[in-house]
């Protein structure tokens, strides 16, 4: 049964997620869920100050004898940029990483070379097989699933853990945030970690074997994710007042950053997923959340978002020019294309993954918890 169209009346989110719901008057579960979220962050100045002191000294005590005391994966985007331009005010040492997918854009590489320039930072570049991340992506796109991005999450948080271990790091600096970060619909995602559904998808639709792919196994990420063995992801942002905007203006006049159009558009492909294939296919528009989330920081009004919203998602030449330039760099023709996007969606679970064990060890972990286990 087709729901009624509503939409919240304090953010942007609306039924276009099937999962959202409402109170009384009108708020979704997504504001209340980030009004929570957002109340454990930093409330001043001096407590900002006190919280990044604090991870300042634990990850210097821990380096030893290391050359650095943790990782910084960058994008060239912005919550990257300026994870980086706070570790250096608060004196730490990264490796900084960059994962190069095959899709970077011009400037997002521009970006991360003036950043690590300024800052003074050793840069170093994870590289992956592109003729064998080309197959993956294509297999997901043969799939049919919504998280096509799940391929590149998932290596980016695989090599750091591989690098940690072989550089001996102990803390790996994330641009992980509640500010401008949270509300995502579950539906538009899926669990970035499923490396069972990455295998099953590419044995379906894959055409090459995948030898060198990073990946990391769910025991692997649980260890890490909750134990902190092997390494600790440690929020940065989430310990200051992170603004978004304001944080674009201190790294475009302290780092010379440059603004690349939307979030996540420093990949080339991210932006035509984002942009095209997400609203084309699947009738989600992450703008939504995007602009949803700088509503909930207090960065812009609703109606700002509004306005914003009503704008295309994609200037028509833009848009012809990236088409060409992704079909051809897929290797898929107009015609094979055009039958994927009109292929009806499927579920990530309709191929093999590890969400059931997954839903199975988190009952498990809340019922601990409620006997004061965990």
């Amino acid at each position: 049964m087709n729901r009624i169209y509503q939409m919240c009346s304090r953010c942007i989110l609306d039924t276009s997620d099937p999962d959202i719901y409402f109170d009384s008057e009108g708020i979704c579960n997504h504001c209340h869920d980030t009004a929570r979220l957002l109340a454990t962050l930093p409330q001043s100045h001096q407590e900002e100050k006190v919280r990044l002191s604090s991870i300042a000294t634990l990850i210097k005590q821990a380096k030893g004898n290391n050359e650095y005391d943790s990782l910084l994966g960058i994008s060239g985007g912005v919550d990257s940029s300026y994870v980086a331009y706070l570790a250096k005010k608060i004196g730490l040492s990264p490796l900084v990483v960059h994962f190069d997918n095959g899709w970077n854009s011009e400037l997002a590489v521009n970006n991360i070379n003036k950043l690590v320039d300024t800052l003074g930072f050793d840069l170093s570049t994870y590289v992956i097989d592109w003729e064998e991340f080309k197959d993956l992506q294509r297999s997901f796109l043969k799939a049919s699933v919504v998280d096509i991005e799940l391929l590149t999450d998932h290596a980016i948080t695989a090599a750091m853990f591989h690098l940690a271990h072989k550089h001996k790091i102990k803390f790996v600096l994330s641009g992980n945030n509640y500010a401008t970060e949270s509300g995502m619909p579950g539906s538009w995602v899926w669990n970035k970690q499923d490396k069972i559904n990455i295998i099953g998808i590419h044995k379906r639709f894959g055409t090459r074997k995948m030898k060198s792919f990073p990946t990391l196994g769910l025991w692997k990420w649980i260890m890490v994710s909750n134990l902190g063995l092997g390494f600790k992801f440690v929020p940065l942002l989430n310990n200051a007042m992170y603004k978004k905007n304001e944080a674009m203006k201190v790294i475009k006049s302290d780092l010379g950053w440059q603004y690349y159009g939307g979030k996540h558009y420093e990949s080339i492909f991210t932006k035509f997923y984002q942009a095209y294939i997400l609203p084309e296919k699947f009738g989600i528009d992450k703008r939504k959340v995007h602009l949803s989330s700088l509503i909930r920081n207090e960065e812009m009004s609703r109606d700002e978002a509004l306005e914003e919203l009503a704008k295309p998602l994609y200037d028509p030449i833009e848009l012809k020019n990236d088409k060409v330039y992704v079909l051809k760099k897929l290797g898929f023709s107009e015609d094979e294309f055009v039958k994927i996007m009109n292929l009806p969606p499927k579920s990530h679970n309709d191929y093999p993954s590890s969400a059931r064990l997954l839903k199975i060890l988190r009952n498990t972990k809340n019922i601990l918890l409620k006997l004061n286990f965990l």
